[in-house]
């Protein structure tokens, strides 16, 4: 103010002062003015300079407190002062109004020249270094889904930032960006904040009563007989009960349980497992998933997630439940602000294939913005399992059979000597490789690989559920309309089975033939390899001197028989269905009698009745079990197998 009222002062001064000679006057005059307006602009530029730059320091994250607080789950910034004094007088209004000018100019141009920092973040002034944080955020809420996974993709490949900058995107992302940063091989788990704190335990709080209160909450009514079996099971028995009953084979209740030979070990794991069966089985209907929810049940699956953290086999049966929640879009905001999601992540990189392939599961059924398929209960997707740049171009599928599982059964080859049991066993040490996962993923980028798994037993005895009386063709309908809603038959695919999952595969084919929705199924099979397919019966179910697996044979093995109707009539009917569409076949056999339990030994399936009529029978020196477990990566059995697929699925997997 003072330096324009001097150049006021000495213009005045100039029109009135007496007149000298024209040119010394002229150039006086010229040199005093751009003295004076030179003055003035420096100074202005200076004043502006600093009131810039304390604007900027006011906005800018304070890095080293968020260095020092690392570990907090929020980020702080400088805080105004509260001393009363220094919010008064001309300066501090002056300083106020400038800085309201100096926004209104940076967000006008960010307008203008349609800068990054619009929107939300046009007040947001941060250091150089950390534009790429904010710039990844925004373009993460875009309505372009491209420029959307491109976002996601490049947060989930920078490796270089400081632990705050993670927790930023963790504490600004959406829902959407959570998931897909879950669903990416390369993200840190910095990315995902922990689970909100759980309620505090009291002394009298049982877990096991708080899932009894849960199952009792869920509708009792119109459901089918195993739900309420294992509901039943679960209310009226207790950990004091079952210590009660401990070393009892055929007790409990009356009932004669699976789970029987286990209660030496921990009464109340065993009870929680009672009532996680009850739980999958409620949560494959949407409604009672809506009724877990709103009683809590995401947070008291969590808490006994947490609990045992030393027990995979809860710890699956836990993610098999919020699968099958995922699979209803309008619980999917629940799920994440359960934590969900954090927990998901970091089960996706267990070296555990089967922890990593449930969590798999649940996740892609919450990536609405990648994923158009959605997958039940029982579908693992082998690979990818995370989101890729990697088109896909064919599926193949792998059903297992008697006493099989969705991974063990395509494991290594087993050591000698072992029963049908050992392909249910819970033996982590000896499921380390899924083959199809590892190999042929590597050998076949281009393929999505997907394992299937269902309940099956030899003898009615050692039922999971005993009322459970499911037919070959009921199994079928069953897995046909689970695969279709995973969008198998969209894409052309190759059927890989070993023992009854080949009998299976032959009955969703005829089936799906009859279903006009189903004939993309039939449309898109290009082959079928067959491992042990008992075509024309199995001696197995003949054989009932084994009181521990087979008194009372289950309907699975009774179906197996070599005098049954239904199998005469399958093979029959598949036989000219096959040769009609053409479809390339690969049957292998084993050669070696296979042991059952400690006493038998058992040709299960021979050379004759693996034979269905067409494509190559290949004989191979192992036992029925080991049939579709390579002893190693360049063994026969998998490279005779992938050549296979590769021929059948050329044309497809060129294009």
């Amino acid at each position: 103010m003072s330096l324009a009222a001097y150049c006021v002062i000495c213009c005045r001064r100039i029109g009135t002062s007496t007149p000298s000679p024209k040119s010394n006057t002229y150039w006086r005059d010229v040199r005093k003015i751009i003295k004076f307006t030179g003055s003035l602009i420096l100074g202005g530029s200076l004043f502006l300079t600093y009131e810039v730059l304390a604007l900027k320091k006011s906005l800018t994250l304070d890095t080293q407190v968020v260095e020092r607080e690392k570990m907090k789950s929020y980020i702080y910034v400088h805080t105004v002062s509260l001393d009363k004094r220094e919010n008064h007088g001309i300066t501090y209004q002056a300083r106020k109004e400038l800085h309201k000018a100096v926004r209104k100019v940076l967000a006008t141009s960010a307008k203008i020249l349609r800068g990054p920092f619009a929107d939300p973040f046009s007040t947001v002034d941060v250091e150089d270094h950390e534009c790429a944080v904010w710039l990844l955020l925004r373009k993460s809420k875009l309505d372009d889904r491209t420029a959307r996974l491109q976002a996601v993709q490049e947060m989930s490949e920078t490796h270089h930032w400081h632990d705050y900058q993670y927790r930023i995107i963790a504490q600004a992302c959406d829902p959407r960006t959570l998931i897909g940063l879950a669903r990416s091989k390369e993200s840190d788990l910095r990315f995902f904040l922990p689970p909100p704190s759980l309620p505090s335990l009291t002394e009298d709080y049982s877990i096991e009563e708080e899932l009894r209160q849960l199952l009792a909450s869920l509708p009792q009514t119109e459901l089918d007989e195993c739900i309420q079996y294992f509901t039943s099971l679960a209310l009226s028995e207790s950990s004091q009960s079952l210590a009660a009953q401990k070393g009892g084979l055929w007790c409990f209740g009356g009932n004669g349980l699976p789970y029987a030979e286990s209660f030496g070990e921990v009464p109340s794991a065993t009870v929680e497992m009672f009532c996680l069966e009850a739980l999958i089985k409620h949560s494959e209907m949407p409604t009672h998933c809506d009724q877990i929810e709103a009683n809590g049940g995401l947070q008291l699956l969590q808490r006994l997630y947490r609990l045992h953290k030393d027990c995979p086999k809860i710890q699956r049966n836990i993610m098999r439940i919020i699968g099958n929640m995922a699979l209803n879009e309008h619980l999917h905001s629940p799920i994440v602000r359960s934590g969900w999601v954090s927990l998901l992540a970091e089960a996706m990189k267990s070296p555990h294939i089967m922890e990593a392939s449930h969590a798999a599961r649940s996740l892609a059924n919450l990536d609405r913005d990648t994923v158009r398929e959605k997958y039940q209960d029982g579908v693992y997707v082998l690979h990818p399992q995370y989101r890729t740049s990697q088109p896909i171009k064919a599926d193949v599928l792998f059903i297992h059979g008697l006493m099989g599982a969705a991974f063990k059964t395509w494991r290594q080859q087993d050591a000698e000597h072992q029963g049908p049991t050992d392909e249910a066993s819970e033996d982590e040490a000896r499921h380390t490789t899924c083959w199809p996962k590892t190999w042929l993923a590597r050998d076949c980028p281009a393929l999505r690989i997907i394992s299937v798994e269902y309940d099956t037993s030899l003898s009615d005895w050692r039922a999971r559920c005993p009322m459970e009386r499911k037919s070959i063709a009921f199994r079928s309908n069953e897995l046909l309309r689970k695969l279709r809603a995973a969008g198998v038959g969209d894409r052309p695919l190759i059927w890989v089975s070993h023992s009854m999952g080949g009998l299976l595969v032959k009955k969703m084919l005829l089936e799906a033939s009859k279903k006009p929705e189903m004939n993309t199924v039939i449309n898109n099979t290009r082959g079928i390899v067959f491992y042990s397919v008992p075509h024309h019966g199995s001696h197995l179910a003949e054989y009932s001197v084994n009181i521990r697996y087979l008194l009372f044979p289950s309907l699975e093995v009774k179906e197996l028989s070599k005098d049954s109707p239904a199998l005469k009539t399958l093979q029959d009917d598949f036989l000219e269905f096959a040769k009609d569409k053409n479809f390339q076949v690969l049957n292998f056999v084993e050669t070696l009698p296979t042991y059952i339990g400690s006493m038998i030994k058992l040709h299960v399936v021979p050379v004759e009745s693996a034979d269905l009529g067409i494509g190559d029978l290949i004989p191979v020196d192992v036992n029925h079990l080991n049939i579709c477990k390579p002893k190693q990566k360049d063994a026969f059995l998998y490279q005779r197998t992938l050549q296979f697929i590769r021929e059948t699925l050329a044309k497809d997997l060129e294009n």
